[in-house]
This record gives structure tokens, C-alpha cells and sequence, in this order.
């Protein structure tokens, strides 16, 4: 679509770039951002930051918390309590299915949802419930932002606002650890699975860096660097409170010693001497075809017409490949595309518009076989952005998303790729795409004028 502002703080901000105002082209390029945020972006920061009426993000918001209510209510209400059964209706193979259908508990409101706005409204594309969650400190870009003179007297100008997600992460640890630790911050163990955290040890750290603003230690580890001793949890020797989960099922089935300690993890947080946050029981919901199966039971007048409504209004065309939906798939190729149910990261995904027929239909009988969605194609709007080197504008696409804690809405962030170098978005599938905060501003004429109020000032970081 094309790069029209979608509302008139976006307007004025690319005016006043247009006309040369060098204090918003560059307010990027000044802002004192974190020193790991720093590294682990390797200056992959867009221009800008992106703008939203409140009513729009925050509303939007609000529907993804009542999905998530809708999406962990589906084993009880529509497969009797039996989790196996669910679990193997979503796509996980009998053995990740009857070891995750012990866990019967409601998992924590944990989670990021990741939108496009398609020009009217936003849509979902996919629902990642649970801990291991990237994006969670660029919140900070939004905070080192208002301390940039230009940018500061725009955001009270246009009453500029955003939610901290490091604010919200941190009451939430906090919050959950507090029966293990009391009123002290709580030591935090962020636990990968064996040999998955130097990829992303950058992002590890960067997290770390962020709650250490907020005056609780998180240290960094996997699975073989958890041990027991003297009742207590401990993460290279060090006692903890609280173990963040970043290790997904699986990433221990298969190795019986991670098995062992995930064992011994779970029976820990229920004696009460650590918190498993968040609990395994999220990885029933952590995939793809959850969503497809919401969609399914709307489709087939299983859900109240309120919660029809809702997945509608909020979810695109999705459903679990089946051979039974060939021909249509085959019909509408132009406007499907293909997405493994447990994958991230946008590892997999098959567009149809980029295919040919017989290219598709191979692709099609190979998502049946192996647990896919097929979704309808959402085009995102064009962001205009304007470079500050060039003073051209270039549309570009971005993701949206919104991170959930138990609060509910806990901020967002930008993924962003320039329009038609691809169609996935994301910063580790192309060097092309770039991140940026969000601001979101009042639509109402008559509400009071007050600068941004995030949740806290942003600590200084030794500067």
C-alpha cells in the first residue's frame, strides 16, 4: 500500500523533515541508547520512531489479552480437560504431547503478539505465549528518545506517550518471585537450552543490560549450567530465585540429562524453592496452529458470537493445512501463504504469490505432513521515512507488536524492512531490516497537554 501518514502526528513529523528540521532528522543519531542495545543492533536503528493514536495500539491491545484468555480456555472447554488430546490437535507429536499434558495449570500472561496494519486496522499474525521472547529492550529506544531536546519538545507538543516494557517485565519478576524472595530483587537465571544461547547471546545480554536499570541481576546460562544445592537453585554456582525460561520442549526431550534438570526445575518451583517462569505449560499454546484451531472452532459456530467477533476482528484467514483444503489453497495461491505451526523466526514460511502451481502444490502436501497454517497474506501499509543523510522518502513495512504481561499491554516495538526487498520482516532473516520504537499520542482534541510519562526515567548506564 501506499506510504500515506496514517495520522496527523506522522504527518507533522515528516513535514518538518521534509523541511529540514535537523533536530527530528537526526534525533535518532543522538539518542544515548544502552551500550549492549547499542552492540546488539550494530546500528540497525530506523530514522524514526513510529506514531499511533493510543485508541488504536491500546484497544488492539486489549482484544490480544481477551485472545489469550480464549486461547488457554480451548483444552477445557472443547477437549474436556484432555491436554493430550489437545496437544496433539495443534500439531505436537505424541511425545512432546504427553509430556507437556502433565501441566495443567494456567500459564502466566506472558507473550508478544505480532501485528501488520494493513492500512485499517491491525491484524495478527502470530501469537508467541510464553518467555522466550525477543524485543523486549527496545523499549529503551523510545525512552533515550525524549532525552533529545528536539524530540522531547515534539513528544509534549503532540502529548507523545509509551509503555516501558522494562518496567513491566521487571513487576512481573519481581511479582512472581516475591514467595521465593520476599520484597528483595529477585537474582534471575535466564536458562537456554543447551547450545542455543550463543547466537542470540547479544540479545541475552542486551535484556540483561536493561534489568540491570532496574536493579535486578540476571545472569546468563543453559540448561547443563543449572545445578541444586542446598535446597536452593543455583545458575554457575549462584543461588537463584527465579529461572527464566527461554528453553522450549524441545530443546531437553531429547537429551536426558537436560531432561533431568527440567525435571528437577519444575518439582523445585513447586516445593517453593525457585519460580519457573514461565511455566512449560504455555508450550501447549506456543505455536501457530493454535491460532488455526481458534479460527476452525469460530468457523464452525463452536465459540459464543462475542468471541467469533473477536478472533475475526483481529485474526486474518488461517487454518491448519489439510488435504481437504487443496483445492482452495490452490484456487487462492495469490493472496496465501504457508507457515510452520512451531517454527520462528520466519524459518520456513512459503508465499504463494512467489510460486508457481506446481511449486505450490508440492508445498502444500508437505504442510500437511508436517503441521503448517496457511494464512491469508496481510500487505502491510507504507511507513514513510525519510533518510537523514539523503532527505529522501522511502516507504517501508513494518511489524508492530504487543508484549503481554500479567498488567496486560507491556509496550511494542518496531521491525521494520524498506517495501519490496521481501515479505518477511524480521532482523535475523535479512540484514536489510532495521528497529525502531513507538510512540502513541491521544486523538481527542480536548485532552489535556502533558509530556510522555513512561514508566520510569531511563537510568543512566554509567554515563
Amino acid at each position: 500500500m501506499s506510504g500515506v501518514p496514517a495520522d496527523p502526528v506522522t504527518e507533522d513529523y515528516l513535514r518538518r523533515c521534509a523541511g529540514g528540521d535537523r533536530g527530528l532528522l537526526d534525533a535518532m543519531a543522538a539518542a544515548r541508547l544502552p551500550a549492549a542495545l547499542t552492540a546488539s543492533m550494530r546500528g540497525r536503528f530506523l530514522p524514526r520512531p513510529m506514531f499511533v493514536p493510543d485508541t488504536e495500539i491500546l484497544g488492539f491491545a486489549e482484544r490480544i489479552n481477551a485472545l489469550f484468555d480464549l486461547i488457554v480456555s480451548v483444552p477445557d472447554r472443547f477437549f474436556d480437560g484432555d491436554r493430550e488430546r489437545y496437544a496433539a490437535a495443534v500439531g505436537l507429536d505424541g511425545r512432546r504431547a504427553a509430556y507437556l499434558a502433565r501441566f495443567t495449570d494456567r500459564p502466566q500472561r506472558y507473550g508478544r503478539a505480532d501485528l501488520y496494519h494493513d492500512g485499517s486496522a491491525f491484524r495478527l499474525l502470530e501469537f508467541n505465549v510464553g518467555s522466550a521472547l525477543g524485543g523486549m529492550d527496545r523499549a529503551q529506544i523510545s525512552a533515550a528518545l525524549l532525552q533529545v531536546p528536539a524530540f522531547k519538545e515534539f513528544a509534549a507538543e503532540h502529548r507523545l506517550d509509551f509503555v516501558d516494557t522494562g518496567a513491566r517485565v521487571d513487576r512481573a519478576l519481581r511479582a512472581a518471585a516475591r514467595p521465593v524472595c520476599g520484597d528483595r530483587a529477585p537474582v534471575v537465571a535466564f536458562v537456554d537450552g543447551n547450545g542455543a544461547m550463543a547466537p542470540y547471546l547479544h540479545l541475552a545480554t542486551s535484556f540483561q543490560e536493561m534489568l540491570a536499570g532496574f536493579g535486578v541481576e540476571v545472569l546468563l546460562g543453559e540448561l547443563a549450567d543449572v545445578g541444586f544445592a542446598a535446597g536452593r537453585v543455583t545458575l554457575h554456582g549462584r543461588a537463584v530465585d527465579l529461572v527464566l525460561r527461554y528453553f522450549g520442549v524441545g530443546d531437553f526431550l531429547d537429551d536426558p540429562a537436560g531432561r533431568r534438570t527440567v525435571d528437577a526445575l519444575v518439582d523445585a518451583d513447586a516445593d517453593g524453592t525457585v519460580v519457573l517462569y514461565t511455566s512449560l505449560a504455555g508450550e501447549l499454546y506456543n505455536n501457530k496452529t493454535s491460532l488455526a484451531l481458534l479460527a476452525e472452532l469460530a468457523g464452525r459456530g463452536e465459540l459464543t458470537p462475542a468471541e467469533t467477533g473477536l478472533v475475526d476482528s483481529v485474526l486474518p484467514w488461517t487454518r491448519t493445512v489439510t488435504s481437504d483444503l487443496f483445492g482452495e489453497c490452490a484456487a487462492r495461491r495469490g493472496e496465501l501463504m504457508l507457515k510452520p505451526g512451531a517454527d520462528f523466526g520466519g524459518t520456513g514460511i512459503v508465499a504463494g504469490w512467489l510460486v508457481d502451481d506446481d511449486q505450490w502444490r508440492r508445498a502444500l502436501r508437505l504442510a500437511a505432513d508436517h503441521g503448517s497454517i496457511v494464512q491469508r497474506r496481510v500487505v502491510p501499509r507504507g511507513e514513510p521515512v525519510i533518510d537523514p543523510s539523503t532527505g529522501q522518502r522511502r516507504d517501508w513495512h513494518a511489524v508492530w507488536d504487543c508484549f503481554l504481561t500479567p498488567e496486560g499491554y507491556a509496550g511494542s516495538h518496531i521491525r521494520a524492512l524498506p517495501a519490496g526487498e521481501g515479505d518477511v520482516i524480521g532482523m535475523g532473516v535479512t540484514a536489510a531490516a532495521r528497529t525502531t520504537g513507538i510512540f502513541y499520542h491521544p486523538v481527542a482534541a480536548d485532552h489535556p497537554r502533558r509530556p510522555a510519562t513512561p514508566d520510569r526515567t531511563m537510568p543512566s548506564f554509567g554515563r
